[in-house]
């Protein structure tokens, strides 16, 4: 089956979309973290490639620890502590393949939910009254399809199916996750995330926002994961073709709830 990168350059550069299809992007942490480290916040590298930060209060820190002989490439993981290098409250993992638009919009409202905390009497790091539905209601306004078990899961599949969330809607054991997502093939994703049970919900309202915003994000097409090309638009491409014109087709019609960044 063709697709519109058929003819084009594998080094060069286009805007695409559907997120979850993409590809990792530039894996940097300076990238993915908006941390404010001029201002109390902590950054430790670390051997082999892994680096951490914290925050000035030691309740937040954010890691990552790259793999690359394993599958998902390493990890990035936020955990949070109700008292400093105490034991994790809750913790949401990434593999390193997510793309890193999706962890950056997700450590910025991380920051935000901590700045908010710091100059209010709030603590919605641990106390957040965000409802569920903030996190999936934009899904099902963007086409997602929506599979209810009476196990106390609920699922949404992406329009074509290769990308989804689900969450444990009926949590009777708090050990898993609340909430997962993942791009690509169930059997065989190019990314994974985990959101354990007691992850303030706004930070994955702010994850799923930036899953299905309809700006295009920049990729090389070696970049772009070869065999769910088929379901990828190109919105542009910044260099000329080299053998001849390849058909750009349109991105997704719907705009994308939630904040603006």
């Amino acid at each position: 089956m063709t697709h519109p990168f058929e003819n084009l350059d594998p080094a060069q550069t286009l805007k695409v979309l559907p997120r979850h299809l993409a590809g990792p992007g530039e894996v940097d942490p300076h990238t993915v973290w908006a941390f404010p480290f001029d201002d109390g916040w902590h950054l430790h590298p670390a051997d082999e490639g892994m680096v951490f930060a914290t925050s000035p209060c030691a309740r937040l820190w954010t890691r990552f620890d790259p793999e690359p002989e394993k599958r998902g490439k390493g990890t990035w993981t936020i955990s949070a502590n109700r008292i400093p290098f105490g034991p994790n409250a809750w913790q949401i993992t990434f593999d390193a393949t997510t793309p890193v638009e999706l962890l950056h919009d997700v450590h910025a409202e991380l920051l935000d939910l901590y700045l908010e905390d710091r100059h209010s009497d709030q603590d919605r790091l641990f106390q957040d009254e965000t409802a569920p539905h903030e996190a999936y209601a934009p899904l099902l306004s963007h086409g997602w399809s929506h599979d209810v078990k009476t196990n106390g899961t609920q699922t949404f599949l992406t329009p074509e199916g290769l990308g989804g969330v689900q969450h444990r809607y009926a949590i009777r054991d708090s050990s898993g996750p609340a909430w997962r997502a993942w791009g690509g093939y169930p059997s065989e994703p190019h990314w994974r995330a985990h959101f354990s049970f007691g992850t303030p919900t706004t930070l994955v309202a702010a994850f799923t926002a930036s899953l299905i915003s309809t700006e295009p994000l920049h990729r090389t097409v070696q970049d772009v994961p070869a065999h769910t090309r088929r379901a990828l638009y190109v919105a542009t491409t910044t260099a000329k073709q080299p053998h001849g014109n390849t058909p750009v087709a349109p991105p997704p019609p719907a705009p994308a709830s939630g904040r603006t960044r």
